[in-house]
């Protein structure tokens, strides 16, 4: 039995023996490749890959953003540029002190252009580039026009006239009417160094539906980083050549960028504007995010009555120019003596409802418009909360409009707006309503979290005349009728 008990125990020990000399035997190994050569190189790979950022981009700390860092692609052609130029001219230069950079592009130089700008810094539009040969890009989209490609290349070919000190790169159409100090600021809540394709899709879900919910619509116009600019100039041309199917510019832009797995940065102060008629509900319940284009003017009535296009336009930019930041922004107050409604959209129009309405209701955007194409039900409906405008007039809220603006020297700003439309059942309403505010300034953290402001209707002793002030709402201050 001794010498059985002996036997066993001998046999347990060799094999823990032989257990653990193969346990380490493992480990050596394991330890060998994660320091051999092939594994050293998978190692130092995956260390110099950024998915987010390009690796030709200074990561050092930047200055502050300004529009000497923004360059404006804006494509065109030989034959609409002189019917559209005058929308570029809105907003071109139009900061003092600052010379914008960028280029028109287009198919053929204009009648009576003989020679392309090359010096364009003291003038009131960019300079014009004639575009590359296409024809060797296949276009298939039965009923579209070829002219997509060409204009999908204006991505490449902006990054190719090698501009200096560049951050963002930004691109419309030349009915695209940009307001730039407001895309300074947005565009500074982000870092540049890194990969961002910034837009917005169209109004018109319909429109969204077919050419994608994560395309930037270049109509609206978009912006892209200028590290991924670069990268994505490399390749687009071996790109587009997978997508003759398409139909427009911006779908080609989209799905190169997509390749290289980046993704739409929604920008809500975009807009495509893909509507018809009075686009007034629309500009009226703008969201609380800075206005920064307006698409289709000449598919859209005048924006203000009893004016042109150009002219309406032109009014807005009057008041763009004194509190850019604030232009269209919506605020919410209550008449308690007659428990009305007001909402005023800064520097556009203001509407007094005759009953008290909830704030969601009243944010919600009126219908003042018509879908952009006819047809099936997916025409009527939009990517954002609707309300019908009533048919009955008298059940419509009064409307004014920006008549003028006034700035003190102490900063104070007035403006002053005049009725337009009267509602029938508001013989007491005033005639004219002056809404008094400060300059809105944000900083970057209250640009990521934007709050709506507040109003008030103060005492007033003229029957004609309302005065309203906008102010900070207070820390746990409810927007509601009282």
């Amino acid at each position: 039995m001794q010498s059985l008990h002996k036997t066993i125990t001998t046999l347990i020990n060799l094999l823990l023996f032989s257990s653990s000399f193969c346990a380490m035997y493992i480990l050596t190994s394991v330890l060998q490749l994660g320091t051999s050569p092939k594994q050293q190189n998978l190692h130092s790979s995956l260390e110099s890959v950024n998915v987010y950022e390009s690796s030709t981009t200074n990561t050092t700390t930047t200055t502050t953003l300004t529009l000497d860092h923004v360059v404006f692609g804006i494509a065109s052609s030989g034959s609409s540029w002189p019917k559209r130029k005058d929308y570029v001219k809105l907003w071109w230069n139009r900061e003092h002190n600052t010379t914008m950079r960028g280029c028109v592009f287009v198919d053929t130089l204009p009648h009576g252009v003989n020679v392309e700008v090359k010096d364009n810094a003291t003038a009131l539009l960019p300079p014009l580039c004639v575009s590359e040969d296409t024809s060797r890009f296949g276009y298939t989209y039965r009923g579209g026009m070829r002219s997509a490609i060409r204009v999908a290349r204006v991505v490449k070919e902006i990054v190719a006239l090698n501009h200096s000190h560049v951050r963002w790169y930004v691109f419309g159409d030349d009915d695209t009417v940009f307001f730039p100090r407001n895309l300074v600021k947005t565009l500074s809540k982000y870092d540049h160094r890194l990969w961002y394709y910034v837009g917005a899709n169209s109004e018109s879900y319909k429109q969204n539906w077919f050419f994608g919910f994560g395309m930037g619509f270049g109509g609206a116009g978009f912006a892209i980083s200028s590290s991924l600019a670069t990268v994505l100039a490399k390749v687009f041309d071996s790109c587009i050549q997978r997508y003759p199917h398409l139909y427009g510019s911006d779908a080609r832009v989209y799905s190169c960028i997509t390749e290289l797995g980046v993704g739409l940065t929604q920008e809500p102060g975009f807009h495509q504007v893909d509507l018809r008629g009075n686009a007034f509900g629309l500009l009226a319940a703008h969201p609380v995010t800075s206005l920064l284009s307006l698409h289709h003017p000449d598919n859209i009535d005048p924006i203000f009555p009893n004016m042109t296009t150009m002219k309406a336009l032109q009014h807005l930019f009057e008041a763009a120019d004194v509190d850019s930041h604030r232009l269209l922004q919506q605020t919410v107050c209550y008449e308690k003596q007659f428990s009305w409604t007001i909402s005023v959209s800064w520097g556009y129009a203001v509407q007094v409802f005759h009953n008290p309405m909830s704030l969601p209701d009243v944010l919600k955007v009126q219908k003042t418009f018509r879908q952009w194409t006819r047809g099936t039900v997916l025409a009527d409906l939009f990517s954002f909360n609707t309300r019908e405008f009533h048919p009955d007039p008298c059940r419509r809220p009064s409307i004014f409009y920006l008549d003028n603006l006034l700035q003190s020297k102490s900063g104070i700003i007035i403006t002053t707006y005049k009725k337009y439309v009267q509602n029938c059942s508001s013989n007491v309403a005033p005639q004219v309503i002056r809404v008094v505010t400060s300059k809105l300034v944000l900083d970057i953290k209250q640009l990521m979290t934007q709050r709506r402001q507040c109003c008030d209707v103060l005492p007033s002793s003229v029957s004609h005349l309302m005065e309203i002030a906008i102010r900070e709402c207070a820390e746990d201050e409810l927007i509601h009728m009282q």
